[in-house]
């Protein structure tokens, strides 16, 4: 990876997030689409991009648990549903956790859950951290389409001149696995 092209995609990724607008990225298994979960607005336009149902709710990726923490209603989690995230962490795990109250409903859905990751990738690190908070993640894609592989692949589905973070996809040859980490029942695995 060029290190100079990669930092300069990651600046214009960084400054298209504060902008309130959609990126994409590179994720353990395929390119993801994000932006920043704060702005209604930006939510609304990824889902919209995705052709994605507000209901469906939406994935929290990060680089460490302070970004997603706040997202979390700790008191309805116990020590050693905390434990299980942490010892899955950071990786291409997905944990449905109790959400706080104040999380707004186009992160949530139609649930009282949010989805959150913390990543090993490093094109996720890197983006959350001088981001300096979670992002939204889901995939590069419009919905029940064929996820986007490459950079080639999400320019020739989004347009040229869609903000794509320079990098490649990890060993994942599937999506997060999706735990709800209350029931332990497994939402996603394949």
């Amino acid at each position: 990876m060029s290190k100079d092209y990669f930092l300069s995609s990651l600046i214009k990724c960084i400054r298209k997030l504060y902008d309130k607008k959609i990126i994409a990225y590179p994720t353990e298994a395929m390119f993801g689409l994000g932006c920043d979960p704060t702005s209604e607005k930006a939510v609304k336009r990824l889902l919209d991009l995705k052709k994605r149902s507000i209901k469906k709710g939406l994935i929290l990726v990060a680089s460490n648990y302070n970004q997603i923490k706040m997202y979390i209603n700790e008191s309805k989690l116990s020590a050693q549903q905390k434990k299980t995230m942490f010892f899955h962490w950071p990786g291409p795990y997905t944990f449905l956790v109790p959400a706080n109250s104040l999380v707004p409903c186009w992160l949530t859905g139609q649930f009282d859950t949010i989805a959150v990751r913390i990543s090993a990738h490093f094109s996720i690190i890197k983006l959350c951290n001088v981001f300096g908070k979670a992002l939204v993640s889901t995939s590069a894609n419009i919905s029940n389409m064929s996820p986007c592989l490459t950079r080639e692949d999400v320019l020739k589905d989004f347009g040229k001149d869609f903000p794509v973070l320079y990098g490649h996809i990890g060993n994942e040859s599937h999506p997060s696995k999706i735990i709800n980490i209350v029931n332990g029942k497994l939402i996603r695995y394949v």
